[in-house]
């Protein structure tokens, strides 16, 4: 049996802080997985930013509620889990996904959770296990199931490589270029078309 592993950001949502980050004119929130492979290291960055600029919990859910999923995203993700199972693994926050996820259908998500103090700042962040892309899909594979994964950052490569087939999805052409073996698509029809491939495949 096989089961689709889809990353959230730049795959099928814009990346939340890149939004944000143009939303509040503060340049250096920008800085996502595709430019620092290291997200524990990332993530205490922005945390540092967020505040040095007095922000909170509130006015990023405020950004990612103007957001909507990357054009064909939802079609794309209706028709594939007409056909097998799909779970979006993401190291992103419930506190941000949920509204995301009602503007996909609410389809099944691996994610982690912020911790917030009462005064809606971020004070710290879970990871739902260890390196949990690869964690994940390795569980998967205990019980029985293949993975077919995508996604366009560092933090995805292992989980796209570890299954039965994965493939790069708007990506950077640096990451791209390092790693030339592995398919990389720019559109939802041929990334569909790829994967309904994979599944076909013993």
């Amino acid at each position: 049996m096989k089961i689709v592993c889809l990353d959230m950001e730049g795959v099928l949502v814009p990346e939340i802080w890149i939004a944000f980050s143009e939303a509040t004119g503060i340049p250096e929130l920008k800085r996502t997985t595709r430019d620092e492979p290291d997200y524990d290291k990332l993530m205490h960055y922005r945390m540092d930013i967020l505040n040095e600029h007095g922000l909170g919990l509130k006015e990023i859910q405020d950004v990612i509620a103007t957001i909507d999923p990357l054009p064909g995203a939802r079609e794309f993700l209706d028709e594939l889990r007409s056909i097998c199972q799909v779970i979006v693994i993401s190291d992103t926050f419930e506190q941000f996904a949920m509204p995301l996820m009602r503007k996909l259908g609410w389809p099944t998500l691996m994610c982690n959770t912020l911790e917030v103090a009462e005064d809606g700042h971020i004070a710290g962040y879970h990871m739902r296990v260890a390196d949990s892309k690869l964690s994940t899909v390795k569980a998967l594979h205990s019980i029985g199931y293949d993975t077919i994964a995508a996604g366009d950052s560092f933090n995805d490569l292992k989980m796209i490589r570890y299954g039965k087939a994965g493939f790069l999805f708007k990506s950077t052409p640096a990451i791209i270029a390092a790693n030339p073996d592995v398919p990389a698509f720019e559109e939802f029809p041929e990334f569909l078309a790829a994967i309904k491939e994979a599944l076909a495949q013993d």
